[in-house]
């Protein structure tokens, strides 16, 4: 086996062994790479949490479209020596085959880059649109006190269950427990309830 890797090593000239040099263990790193972005990085990805939170955060976009990063050189040195083996092999000539490789080898690094940066835009901006919340029934959590006179807080599912402060034109308080429907928006995000 070993000797026959040798004769097949040694019946190539240099820039078929520079190809294949770099197409191999390239192409074995790409592969592990490729598995672990798929089962996500070894881990199962579970996360139980339990709680109440309130939290404003403001987030970076990212740093948005990057075309020098570890993954994109792995892909450019990959489709390179693959690239630059078939040339080879369709008898392209030296300098055709290294041009050919190195256009290969950036286009996938080109189509890398725009993946990863649209993928990055996939992402939730993790802000309530509180206007969502208009026309909608929630239960109050906490009394609501009659003619805008304070403010209580409503459970109402906007993008997922919230607790959102709520204040009422009612004549009466609104208990806990009752059912509301949501007839519009205050200054600073209250919102304008009605009792159903």
């Amino acid at each position: 086996m070993l000797l026959s890797i040798n004769s097949w090593w040694s019946s190539m000239d240099t820039l078929q062994q520079i190809f294949w040099a770099f197409a191999l263990p390239f192409s074995a790193v790409f592969l592990i790479q490729l598995i672990m972005t798929l089962i996500g990085a070894g881990g199962d990805g579970d996360l139980d949490a339990s709680g109440d939170a309130d939290l404003d955060v403001d987030t970076d976009a990212g740093i948005g479209f990057q075309f020098i990063s570890l993954k994109n050189f792995i892909a450019f040195f990959t489709i390179f020596g693959w690239t630059g083996i078939a040339c080879i092999k369709s008898d392209l000539g030296t300098g055709m085959s290294i041009f050919m490789a190195i256009i290969a080898g950036m286009l996938m690094m080109l189509l890398m880059a725009t993946l990863f940066y649209l993928m990055g835009k996939l992402t939730e901006s993790g802000n309530t649109k509180i206007e969502s919340a208009i026309g909608k029934t929630g239960s109050v959590y906490l009394r609501i006190p009659a003619a805008k006179s304070g403010v209580g807080k409503i459970q109402i599912n906007v993008q997922g269950l919230k607790t959102l402060d709520a204040m009422t034109t009612n004549t009466e308080d609104i208990k806990s427990g009752s059912l509301v429907k949501v007839v519009g928006i205050e200054a600073g995000d209250v919102l304008m309830v009605e009792l159903l």
